[in-house]
């Protein structure tokens, strides 16, 4: 069929022609936002998955759908190595001058400038460029302690004046929010705390992979009270057949059962995975319906393309004694697996490999989703690993 008319899009974030399951979590984040925007009670959300499950397409639909209500959005991904007022000063200065258009005379967002200013000149940012110019002058006293916690704790106190007085909501989107340092983390959500304690409309609607609520417990022992943590996983079949029928059924292509059934095997319902396969399935079918032996073709094609890129770019930028025990992980299956099978794998003890494994989950490539248990952060990569890496104990 004509590639040119191809619906399907994989891609990192690439909004899906269909988004399949989601419903319900859209809504109720829909209500959340409106419910603190209108100074009534509801929490702010972290959304917790596996690569490829969609999380970054979700926090864009809902962060869009705010926006078009008129809540103030502020949408940005958290980068390794970054400080979390870098990350937030250009972004939340655009916020404010948004603000600033509604009401230029406004003293509370007068003062929300000022404390943004005020944190920016009072905590060390190294060297980084934030690129803005300030508006005014900081407040002496008002966010300038170098204290992250009192400071980010100010900072939302202003805005979230300005905010209400503006009938609005400022809703943080963050995405990778696993990788904000444990300290950084802690002041965000002392911050948020005194927002609810206040009734202020400011909130946060986080995604990150499974490792982000043990850190967020560990951050702040009241965080579980602060937040949900809906886990986002692969489709349900239903979903995930819809994910894959629906864009082709638009434009007047089926699939078959057997083909239909292949793909939703093959792809484990992981929404990366449908479509990737979905693009393939329909650039090597000759016409509808997709078959089985179309799938089969696509398959092939798909899984090399993903070796070649999704699996490899992560795979490639780790160490060895890394690489080494992600394979010996793989040998014994998808997982979840216990820290001391893996240990007992590779020949070595559990103390001997721990450092190793906790650089892996600090990059993002496993977690634990029990104490003493170890799993994948990406789907299917235990295959991959079978596929291209061979197993030697001796390495």
């Amino acid at each position: 069929m004509d590639p040119r008319t191809n619906p399907y899009a994989p891609g990192a974030g690439a909004p899906p022609p269909e988004l399949a399951g989601r419903d319900a979590l859209i809504e109720g984040t829909a209500i959340a936002l409106d419910r603190i925007r209108n100074g009534l009670a509801a929490k702010s959300m972290l959304m917790v998955g596996l690569r490829g499950v969609g999380k970054t397409v979700l926090l864009n639909r809902i962060s869009e759908d705010a926006r078009c209500r008129g809540i103030t959005t502020i949408l940005l991904e958290a980068p390794e190595g970054q400080s979390l007022p870098g990350l937030l000063a250009s972004p939340l200065h655009a916020a404010l001058i948004r603000l600033s258009r509604r009401a230029a005379s406004s003293d509370a967002v007068r003062r929300a400038f000022k404390a943004l200013a005020g944190l920016v000149s009072g905590i060390k940012l190294g060297d980084q460029d934030f690129n803005i110019s300030l508006d005014l002058a900081p407040e002496p006293g008002l966010t300038d302690s170098g204290n992250l916690d009192a400071d980010l704790t100010e900072l939302f106190d202003s805005v979230g004046e300005a905010a209400r007085e503006q009938g609005t909501a400022i809703a943080l989107f963050i995405d990778e929010l696993q990788y904000v340092k444990e300290v950084e983390l802690a002041a965000l959500i002392a911050a948020l705390h005194r927002s609810v304690q206040r009734q202020l409309p400011v909130t946060l609607v986080g995604a990150g992979l499974p490792q982000l609520v043990a850190r967020t417990a560990s951050a702040k022992s009241y965080a579980e009270r602060l937040f949900t943590f809906p886990e986002i996983g692969p489709l349900s079949l239903d979903s995930a057949r819809l994910a894959i029928e629906a864009p082709a059924n638009r434009l007047g292509v089926a699939f078959d059962a057997d083909a239909m059934a292949m793909v939703l095997r093959e792809t484990a319902c992981y929404p990366y995975f449908l479509q990737e396969w979905g693009k393939h399935c329909w650039d090597f079918a000759s016409a509808s319906p997709v078959k089985r032996a179309d799938v089969e073709t696509a398959s092939r094609q798909a899984t090399a393309e993903l070796d070649a890129s999704f699996f490899r770019a992560r795979f490639d930028r780790l160490a060895p004694s890394e690489k080494h025990y992600l394979r010996a992980m793989a040998e014994r299956g998808a997982g979840p697996h216990r820290s001391g099978e893996v240990a007992r794998t590779l020949g070595r003890s559990v103390r001997a490999v721990a450092p190793t494994r906790g650089k892996l989950i600090a990059k993002g490539m496993i977690y634990s989703p029990a104490h003493g248990d170890t799993a994948f952060t990406v789907p299917l990569f235990d295959a991959y690993l079978r596929r291209v890496v061979p197993f030697d104990i001796s390495e």
